[in-house]
């Protein structure tokens, strides 16, 4: 029996293709008979290659790819699909804004006056042609976009943070810290670039690094490859890690509950392996000239559907009810743990670090303006939040998943400076 969701994809699927083609024929009537043939028979062929490459993406997204050619050739089809679907929004725009209603017109004026019937006709079609235009051009505009993002996946961005509030200590004034974030270690296939990232780290000269979660997709062996790089990131006060919804394995099958545990544990046992501190619902004192800061880090926690409640911030905050700290940073990987339970029950948290969205890895960032759909999940997404006396900063992630690539949301790299 056919399920309800194969059934809404399938017909989804053959919506996007209908109005596709629709478009593609409406540009191509002034065309010869022979040029329309040749364009249609390329048209088919590569439809049935995205309708391919929308079994393989999650088939192999979800284990590991057979070939870095394989990754980049299903990607690009996705983007072709992207680039489809698109145009049908559009052409399906333009049949509400402009064929119904031309539609009456046309009944109207046929019922009244028959000699305006042809010229309204014409200009119909006339309006029709140009909205398949640019339908098309914006399909490939976007198809164009997301290739070309695909060479984008490495290119880290260092992104500098000041952060000036009355309650951290003189000691860690001028404090340098780095965040890095999603690192997703089973995407990557160019080992020589993750160094290069590491290195552009470990040129900032940072007092404290911190890692707030997603270090493999899956498996913990996915972080094996990258182990001795990442081990490379070293700091005066230490390196600091959390755990974020990916790495739990919650989204692959096992073959037993005790597989699934042990790779929870030889991924903890990477991050040692690194010299990474892994604050599992706990807390650690950092201190400088006789003065502290509170570091905490607790597990996934997320209030949207769907990802999992791990994290206990009772109890990693346990012992520090009555010590006189002025300065506590919270790493939590989901930042809609901030407005769910940090701003509501917390309020003495100063600085909370998370991660998660990857801002999507398509969207704009320029200087005084950003947007990317996550935008409409999330409300704290990418950059520097702030409610009262309490600070949310959101990385857009050091590495990539799903879509191999980053359209206007770089990889990002955080130097936040306490001041």
């Amino acid at each position: 029996m056919i399920s309800k969701q194969f059934l809404i994809f399938g017909l989804f699927i053959l919506a996007v293709e209908y109005y596709s083609f629709v478009a593609l024929r409406t540009v191509l009537r002034p065309a010869n008979n022979s040029t329309q043939w040749g364009v249609f028979l390329l048209y088919v062929l590569l439809s049935l290659a995205t309708l391919w490459s929308l079994w393989a993406f999650p088939h192999w997204g979800k284990t590991a790819w057979p070939s870095v050619a394989l990754k980049y050739l299903v990607n690009g089809l996705i983007g072709v699909f992207l680039g489809k679907v698109l145009i049908a929004a559009i052409m399906l725009l333009g049949d509400l804004l402009l064929l119904l209603p031309n539609a009456v017109k046309f009944f109207l004026s046929f019922k009244n006056s028959p000699a305006d019937v042809p010229a309204e006709g014409s200009r119909l079609i006339s309006r029709f042609t140009f909205i398949s235009q640019t339908a098309l051009l914006m399909g490939a505009a976007l198809t164009s976009g997301l290739l070309y993002g695909m060479t984008n996946r490495y290119r880290y961005q260092i992104r500098r943070v000041r952060l000036n509030n009355p309650s951290i200590p003189d000691a860690f004034k001028g404090l340098r810290i780095i965040q890095i974030s999603d690192i997703h270690s089973g995407s990557f296939d160019d080992r020589e670039a993750v160094a290069e990232g590491v290195a552009a780290i470990m040129e900032t000269r940072p007092d404290l690094i911190v890692f707030t979660g997603d270090l493999v997709n899956d498996k913990a062996e996915e972080l094996e490859p990258y182990l001795d790089v990442f081990k490379e990131l070293k700091a005066p006060l230490g390196v600091y890690s959390v755990l974020g919804n990916h790495d739990y394995g919650d989204y692959v099958s096992w073959p037993s509950e005790e597989a699934k545990k042990q790779n929870l544990e030889t991924l903890k046992q990477h991050h040692e392996t690194m010299g990474w501190r892994l604050l599992l619902n706990e807390h650690v004192l950092l201190e400088r000239d006789k003065q502290q800061l509170a570091l905490i880090g607790i597990e996934n926690w997320g209030a949207k559907v769907g990802f999992p409640k791990y994290g206990n911030l009772s109890q990693a905050i346990v012992g520090l009810e009555n010590k006189d700290i002025p300065l506590k940073i919270l790493l939590s990987h989901d930042p809609s743990h901030w407005d769910a339970e940090v701003r509501q029950n917390f309020t003495d948290i100063t600085l909370t670090l998370s991660g998660h969205t990857h801002g999507m890895q398509f969207g704009i960032d320029i200087p005084g303006f950003k947007w990317s759909p996550v935008q409409y999940v999330y409300d704290q997404w990418a950059g520097l939040y702030q409610q009262q006396n309490q600070y949310l900063y959101v990385n857009r992630g050091f590495g990539f998943i799903g879509y191999q690539g980053r359209l206007g949301i770089l990889p990002e790299i955080t130097m936040i400076e306490l001041t």
